[in-house]
């Protein structure tokens, strides 16, 4: 493969991960170019606008949005623990419990269920409906996994064979306050 194989394979492979991870960054002209990036700010510009959908959600918010789906599917949220302590870091929390292998998927599903009825939307790129999808509201995405004793936080841990662990994680994040500069690339 020459240099220039090479090039234009770099530039399909950013431009199709671009459009997955920042949609609203990507943008094609009227001659084929592809403009990768939030374009620089000019006075006739408008200010980019926040999420709409919902106002911005505070960790207690997220919080208790954590303890109803947990409720919502049949289990105590006291039979877990958080993952990050309260006060520690505003823009992460999160939740986790051990759970039988037979119930943690009906008990994911009936999670997500309340999730969505709570409003928040599916964001899938990426989930595997077995062990982890993802949600976004108010500036908050909401991981809902299963993760097995292979992949356990610590070589320690007292899981059976019959056991995974069952995990909620918050983060806040604003992907439009990073700043991207303009790519442009023609392909072809």
């Amino acid at each position: 493969m020459d240099d220039d194989a090479r090039c234009a394979s770099a530039a399909i492979l950013i431009a199709s991960l671009a459009a997955v991870v920042l949609p609203d960054h990507v943008r094609m002209d009227d001659e084929g170019r592809i403009h990768l990036g939030a374009p620089t700010p000019s006075r006739s510009m408008a200010a980019p606008t926040a999420e709409s959908t919902s106002p911005p959600l505070t960790r207690d918010a997220v919080d208790e949005v954590i303890r109803s789906a947990v409720s919502a599917a049949g289990i105590d949220p006291a039979r877990g623990r958080p993952t990050v302590a309260a006060g520690a870091n505003l823009n992460t929390t999160g939740w986790m419990a051990v759970r039988e292998r037979t119930a943690v998927l009906s008990e994911m599903n009936a999670i997500c269920a309340d999730l969505e009825r709570q409003g928040w939307k599916l964001n899938p790129s990426g989930d595997r409906p077995d062990a982890s999808r993802s949600y976004k509201r108010g500036g908050w995405y909401l991981l809902v996994s299963t993760r097995g004793k292979t992949l356990a936080p610590s070589a320690t841990s007292a899981l059976t064979d019959s056991q995974t662990y069952l995990t909620l994680t918050g983060l806040r994040l604003n992907l439009s306050d990073i700043p991207l500069p303009e790519i442009s690339f023609r392909i072809g």
